[in-house]
């Protein structure tokens, strides 16, 4: 198990809750890259039938977020707060409706709507409504490998760390993902100045590119491989970097976005490798079905 520091880390409580969809005049209405207006539905909400687990391509949904949909909606300082001190992995507890009292899971930051999704059982979602609030254990702001000061972490808790079974060899951390991500592939969002909240988009507008790769089948909360990304202290393309993110939103045709990539690892040296493993999923380290 790698060494952290993780008996250093605050454990502090943040609060957001269900973000209502919104579709201001027009943009209901998206163009595709063959220049087709589609109408499809956008961000925010309850989403029953997109989760962690499920594929994030193909589908008809504009940045579609998987599960639940947060916000601290009191002031942007509130929900600053709500985006940078969550991260993956971290409890999440109903305190308002029909299902308080029932436990999920954070699973992503989406960058400009500054959105907190959370993953909670099928069941859960039933109960929940447009109206109802959640709290979020923030734990894993400022965790670090003890062993590797060139391996900046970001965006996860503690416990999701140890469940990934992150393996050390010949001074390299092998990590299991369930795709390898070419750097040129990346774009909204790359050149961000820092990366402790929010994403980036993988480019998916060249299909057959996409199809090439195999990345026509990424999931809601697959674990990948960002080839020569550093998100170190932002987001850059470098040589023999690497970056380890997780899925957090669904595709998109608008040019230079797709999927969305919260990162989690990232050195600007060529410590992180990847082995392919199709269990590489939040919702494998979850227990969700």
């Amino acid at each position: 198990m790698l060494k952290t520091n993780r008996d250093k880390l605050i454990k502090i409580s943040v609060q957001g809750s269900v973000d209502h969809p919104g579709t201001p005049t027009g943009t209901e209405y998206n163009p595709d890259r063959m220049r087709m207006a589609q109408a499809t539905p956008t961000m925010g909400g309850i989403c029953y039938n997109a989760n962690i687990g499920d594929c994030c391509m193909g589908i008809k949904g504009e940045h579609t977020e998987p599960g639940v949909t947060t916000k601290n909606l009191t002031s942007e300082a509130h929900n600053g707060a709500y985006n940078t001190y969550s991260c993956i992995g971290n409890v999440a507890k109903v305190v308002t409706g029909d299902a308080k009292g029932e436990l999920g899971r954070v699973t992503g930051m989406h960058g400009g709507p500054e959105h907190v999704m959370l993953w909670f059982p099928q069941e859960t979602l039933e109960k929940l409504t447009c109206t109802d609030q959640f709290l979020v254990k923030a734990y894993g702001f400022g965790l670090e490998l003890t062993d590797y000061p060139d391996v900046v972490c970001t965006n996860l808790d503690p416990d999701l760390l140890d469940a990934m079974g992150i393996e050390e060899k010949d001074g390299k951390l092998i990590v299991k993902v369930a795709a390898k991500i070419p750097g040129y592939l990346m774009g909204s969002g790359k050149g961000h100045y820092h990366p402790v909240r929010g994403d980036y988009d993988l480019m998916t507008q060249d299909k057959e590119e996409i199809a090439r790769l195999g990345l026509d089948k990424l999931r809601f909360g697959d674990i990948v491989l960002l080839e020569d990304q550093d998100n170190t202290w932002g987001r850059a393309h470098c040589r023999g970097a690497s970056t380890i993110g997780v899925i957090i939103h669904g595709e998109s045709d608008r040019m230079g976005h797709g999927p969305g990539i919260t990162t989690i690892l990232s050195s600007r040296k060529p410590i992180i490798e990847g082995v392919l493993d199709e269990s590489a999923n939040l919702a494998t380290y979850f227990g969700a079905k």
